[in-house]
């Protein structure tokens, strides 16, 4: 594919294919994209479902976000896109191996997005002309993509959901079986140079806590001698009085303001809330309690977000061997992943463990929805709203924080009940007015309502497949007639989790 060349004022090389706005282009090369195109005007949008057979439901640009001008997307019109010449050097451009043109292109888009550390955005009206093209991808060229990019069973698992009776798909899969193999490790971009902090933006720092007041203290003393200072660090505490001690947070006087709000709700996600309405900061850093982070860690959160010009980002969440590990062994952990730390591109995940967002997009979004409290997943569902917004939220290598996992403590006390049975269980938030009984939900309740919340009832029902899929066939031989005769069990599990999550998503988005 022959590309033309447009100069930047910054002397950066962008090619391009089709008609684009240059001056929109010019915007667009100061800031976080490397890829851009308009391809939701162009027929490309949501092209290529069968994605779903692969991801399921846990690729959060599985589907392409509605209503926006700007927004992450990997699907690339071949005929109509712009690329930094750097980037599409490094990538190595298109993939002539795929007959089709339009495939070649949604694959750089997607691996640029998912391997390559690439950032990849659809903007409205880039690009003058806006023909809608009809999708046409053969089966070939569908296994062939599934082969070089994903395992074999990825393929297998196609096979069966496109239809095992139909010799066109057996053709399709066994050809690219044998003519092409699981492809090599993709490039990775390297992040940028971060730029010196610009202005002084404040920073307010959230700590939902329960029970873990001793490690909360050792995050505070970490906060106050950081290279950048924070303005203020609210602490949310849910620690029941008898155990709590009330005045520990005044053993020391801290460099920021300090606001400690003893919480009389219940869940993680009414704590950060109740925090959210109390922060005055620029930018808000979410954080767990425990957690050890570096002098530069707001420093490097501020400045990479200023360098790529967005407004979120996801820091490196280091584990720690045991809780009593400390700075000096987060160092070494990170000297060990020196080689594979260093990429910045759009997060695959979202952590309200190590996470920096503008404020104004917080307040756009109000908080956690309180639907996920007493379960798992308000952490995703926190980052997919951020790119529904538009956002672009970075994976943020600059800024690392050692996770200790102690075992006792933390907001998942309440949540651990859900998996007692019987007259000793407390009852969930999520299960409203219909306690569980004799049959316990699985999935967790929770995470299947951001699944139903996010995503197509038919991406549902394709996650269920999977999940069975799964459970069937990758566990030990010896225990398959075991799993197979388990089956009917288990579908109770998953339509007793799918019951809890539709009554959830009927309620509606909620904050209190």
């Amino acid at each position: 594919m022959i590309l033309k060349e447009f100069l930047t004022s910054t002397g950066e090389i962008i090619l391009y294919n089709g008609q684009p706005n240059f001056e929109k282009l010019e915007v667009l090369a100061s800031g976080a994209g490397d890829i851009w195109h308009s391809s939701f005007e162009q027929g490309y949008k949501n092209a290529f479902p069968e994605l779903v057979y692969q991801t399921a439901v846990f690729f959060m640009f599985i589907n392409d976000f509605d209503n926006l001008d700007e927004c992450v997307s990997w699907r690339v019109n071949p005929n109509q896109f712009a690329v930094r010449k750097s980037v599409w050097e490094q990538l190595k451009g298109f993939d002539a191996e795929y007959e089709n043109v339009q495939l070649q292109a949604l694959d750089f888009g997607y691996n640029a997005l998912r391997n390559s550390a690439a950032v990849p955005l659809f903007i409205k009206g880039l690009f003058q002309e806006n023909l809608e093209e009809k999708i046409d991808i053969s089966a070939k060229d569908r296994y062939v993509f599934f082969r070089k990019n994903f395992k074999l069973d990825h393929s297998a698992f196609m096979l069966y959901r496109e239809g095992f009776w139909k010799w066109k798909e057996w053709n399709a899969f066994f050809y690219a079986k044998k003519n092409f193999k699981l492809g090599a490790k993709k490039p990775i971009i390297k992040p940028r140079k971060l730029l010196p902090i610009e202005g002084q933006p404040t920073v307010s720092y959230i700590i939902p806590t329960m029970m873990r007041q001793d490690f909360t203290l050792q995050l505070l003393q970490d906060l106050a001698v950081q290279t950048y200072p924070l303005s203020q660090v609210v602490i949310v505490d849910a620690t029941p009085e008898n155990v709590r001690d009330e005045k520990l947070y005044k053993i020391k006087d801290f460099p920021f303001e300090l606001i400690v709000k003893w919480q009389e709700t219940k869940g993680s996600c009414r704590a950060r809330n109740e925090a959210i309405e109390l922060c005055t900061g620029d930018y808000t850093v979410f954080g767990d309690d425990d957690v050890r982070v570096l002098p530069d860690f707001i420093e490097n959160h501020i400045r990479l977000l200023q360098t790529y010009k967005t407004g979120a980002c996801n820091g490196l969440d280091i584990r720690a061997d045991n809780q009593q590990q400390d700075l000096e062994d987060l160092n070494e952990k990170l000297k060990k992943v020196e080689k594979n730390r260093w990429k910045v591109g759009v997060t695959p995940t979202f952590s309200n463990a190590n996470s920096c967002v503008k404020t104004e997009y917080v307040r756009k979004l109000i908080g956690n929805d309180i639907n996920f409290d007493g379960g798992y997943g308000e952490d995703s569902d926190f980052g997919l709203s951020l790119f529904k917004l538009g956002q672009v939220i970075l994976y943020n290598p600059f800024s690392a924080n050692l996770h200790l996992k102690p075992p006792v403590g933390g907001y998942r006390f309440w949540g651990n009940q859900s998996k007692i049975l019987g007259k000793k269980r407390k009852i969930q938030p999520w299960e409203l007015d219909t306690p569980v009984r004799n049959i316990r939900p699985v999935p967790s309740p929770t995470v299947m309502y951001g699944i139903v919340k996010h995503f197509t009832p038919q991406q549902v029902l394709e996650y269920k497949y999977k999940h069975f899929f799964l459970y069937l066939f990758k566990g030990s031989k010896r225990g398959f007639v075991y799993r197979f005769f388990r089956i009917p069990y288990k579908n109770l599990q998953f339509k007793k989790s799918l019951f809890y999550a539709k009554r959830l998503n009927n309620l509606g988005i909620r904050h209190k």
